[in-house]
């Protein structure tokens, strides 16, 4: 019997990829609203925002709702569970198709986050996914170039 469940034990990787999973809940929470308005840990984002919207029509509790984003990570590469290292080109494209709504977003709701939220806060959240646009860009650049380890591909997504 000790043989037998040693042998159903998770990978590793699996165990990492949970944990990852489910830490993005943290930003969840905050970017849900649940540490209250809009504030600079706490911007809103249209991940966590949207399914909000969506989902209140049936007054899901909050933390059903910020298991969205830990879900999609789940079925966005389910590779990682078994420790694939490999980058999916559709995370290419998230990455192309998110970088270029973030534009257009900002673009288009400057002058109200202006208006709204103050220069300060406008300018910290541009220059905060300005930042993370960049490193990504990078990151999946590296990953493009030569085969990423488990880890890396895992910090990717």
């Amino acid at each position: 019997m000790i043989v037998e469940a040693h042998e159903r034990r998770l990978p590793k990787s699996a165990i990492t990829t949970f944990v990852a999973g489910f830490g993005l809940l943290i930003p969840a929470a905050a970017g849900s609203g649940l540490m209250g308005l809009p504030a600079e840990m706490s911007p809103l984002p249209g991940l966590t925002t949207i399914p909000l919207f969506v989902f209140s029509v049936w007054r899901l509790e909050r933390i059903v709702i910020i298991m969205v984003p830990v879900l999609l990570f789940f079925a966005w590469h389910p590779g990682l569970f078994r420790g694939d290292t490999k980058v999916p080109r559709r995370s290419y494209a998230l990455l192309t198709v998110a970088t270029v709504l973030s534009v257009i977003y900002f673009v288009g709701s400057w002058k109200w986050g202006l208006q709204y939220q103050g220069v300060a806060y406008t300018r910290l959240v541009c220059g905060v996914n300005f930042a993370w646009i960049v490193l990504l860009f990078l990151g999946f650049a590296r990953g493009w170039q030569r085969k990423p380890s488990f880890k890396f591909s895992l910090f990717l997504h």
